[in-house]
């Protein structure tokens, strides 16, 4: 199955527009905030690697493997991360979001949950996916926070399942929401978001 043109979602704090090389000079500001390239148990593109990590996953979308967006803040209209839909396998009606990051000084506000929100907006409803993934590294305490506060259930820790870039063996944690849990996830997340808003 080919993919779909790559859809921009907005929200009140965000938007998910079609990654491109034209945020290039945003997307290298905004992986110096908070040094995120430097965090070992992830893997964020330096400045001197955001052109090549854009064109890697346009290459994705190209072969059908994923969906990338650029994460752009609404108030400033910069772009400040970025996300996307991963191991795309709308055969079997499921995808993965990962290959996240976000700027340090956004981390904590409105704009994930949002994108989050967005994400599995489209996920359920367009795509009319079963279940989405997220996977994060076992030691990666924050993301999985964020990921439990979300309303994922841990599926199970895959082992020794990937080498890092530093040559560690990372452990993945493996979460999931499934349709059926979908609308008390939205519930919830628009419950979250809407206390930005006040």
């Amino acid at each position: 199955m080919g993919l779909p043109e790559i859809p921009t979602l907005e929200g009140a704090f965000v938007r998910l527009e079609p990654l491109s090389q034209a945020r290039l000079s945003e997307l290298s500001e905004a992986c110096e905030d908070g040094k995120l390239y430097d965090i070992w148990y992830t893997w964020v593109p330096s400045p001197d690697r955001m052109s090549a990590d854009i064109d890697r996953r346009l290459a994705l979308y190209a072969a059908g493997s994923m969906i990338p967006f650029a994460t752009v803040d609404k108030i400033s209209g910069k772009a400040i991360g970025m996300t996307t839909f991963m191991n795309v396998k709308l055969e079997n009606r499921k995808v993965e979001i990962g290959s996240t990051w976000l700027a340090q000084s956004y981390q904590g506000t409105a704009i994930n949950p949002e994108a989050k929100l967005l994400m599995l907006g489209y996920a359920f409803e367009a795509l009319e996916c079963n279940a989405v993934e997220l996977r994060t590294h076992e030691q990666n305490l924050q993301s999985r926070a964020a990921i439990e506060k979300l309303g994922a259930k841990l599926d199970g820790i895959l082992r020794n399942d990937m080498v890092m870039a530093n040559g560690t063996i990372r452990n993945t944690a493996v979460y999931s929401i499934t349709k059926e849990e979908w609308p008390t996830v939205r519930d919830a997340l628009t419950a979250r978001i809407s206390k930005h808003l006040q």
